[in-house]
């Protein structure tokens, strides 16, 4: 597969998701991104917004096996990775499976669930493998993560720790739709009864596991010159270096936006990485990873307003 291959690709999911979802044109960029380069995406925005719809849509039109856990407060960790149970027919204990065992899986509201059982998918989304009595399980290599949570919900919550949050490789932030999108919003769904169905919307499967898997090693050969990853590193260090920013991004945010980076190339049809494919991904690689320092949140700075500014007074090779 070529890069104009993955570039048709990517039209032909999103011409899909569209006949279920009216815009979120740059959530569902950023999602094309996270599956070539085998991230996970975090999206967050109020009740209503299409979140998890919009995952629905995006497992439809990859073909690949879904699961779905509706995260709640007494939810445990082994109702997610699943645990041993105890034949007593032949005296032995056998794997029950949870629902995390699969390709594509919505965590949704995963911010109403305790740290605790939030943990349990720590080890599944960095090294797609799970360990249950000491035992490990592998999952699928295209094993991803879409998470949901609700922003404007302050009793019931317990807020995504930082090392959870780094294991996303972005976090979007939705926002409610133009006034000419909710009114084709209504055209499409308001005469509707029942739970939106994808299937019945006619969105259709637009490819496979075989072919992800292509688009992927396609990604892996993408150039990135040294002028660019030296780019990517010295925004990296620029947020550790900020008086507005108390804590900055990891190496591992490096790595990830540079791969990210070449998926994007891709995306849009180039073999090689440009300073402006790093420019669009670093907001939504680094908002949730940046913790402010308590004089930019005295004066009401933004997380965005800071990642902004790094990228306007680092230089961008030419």
């Amino acid at each position: 597969m070529n890069v104009s291959d993955v570039k048709t690709l990517a039209g032909r999911i999103r011409a899909e998701i569209a006949k279920g979802v009216i815009g979120q044109a740059d959530t569902i960029e950023l999602m094309l991104v996270a599956l070539f380069s085998g991230g996970h995406v975090l999206l967050e925005g109020p009740p209503g917004t299409a979140k998890t719809f919009l995952a629905q849509c995006f497992a439809r039109t990859l073909g690949l096996d879904y699961g779905r856990i509706q995260f709640t407060p007494d939810l445990m960790p082994g109702d997610i990775i699943g645990t041993n149970l105890f034949n007593f027919q032949t005296s032995t204990f056998a794997l029950t499976k949870g629902p995390i065992f699969c390709e594509l899986l919505l965590a949704d509201e995963i911010n109403r669930t305790p740290p605790k059982t939030q943990a349990a998918l720590l080890e599944a989304m960095q090294e797609r493998n799970v360990t249950i009595d000491g035992r490990g399980h592998p999952l699928s290599d295209r094993f991803t993560v879409v998470a949901t949570q609700n922003p404007i919900e302050q009793q019931g919550v317990y807020p995504l720790p930082e090392a959870q949050l780094d294991r996303f490789l972005f976090k979007q932030t939705l926002k409610y739709p133009s006034a000419e999108e909710e009114l084709a919003i209504v055209a499409l769904h308001g005469a509707r009864a029942g739970k939106p169905d994808p299937a019945a919307m006619g969105v259709a499967v637009a490819t496979g596991a075989e072919e992800i898997a292509a688009a992927i090693e396609t990604v892996a050969g993408v150039r990135l010159t040294a002028e660019i990853a030296a780019y990517v590193v010295a925004l990296v260090r620029a947020t550790r270096e900020s008086a507005d920013i108390e804590t900055g991004v990891s190496p591992r945010a490096a790595a990830m936006l540079a791969l990210a980076s070449r998926a994007r190339a891709v995306i849009e049809g180039r073999d090689y990485v440009i300073p402006d494919d790093v420019k669009a991904l670093a907001p939504p690689a680094f908002r949730h990873r940046i913790i402010l320092s308590p004089a930019a949140e005295i004066e009401g700075r933004l997380v965005d307003d800071a990642v902004a500014g790094l990228i306007d007074r680092v230089e961008a090779p030419r």
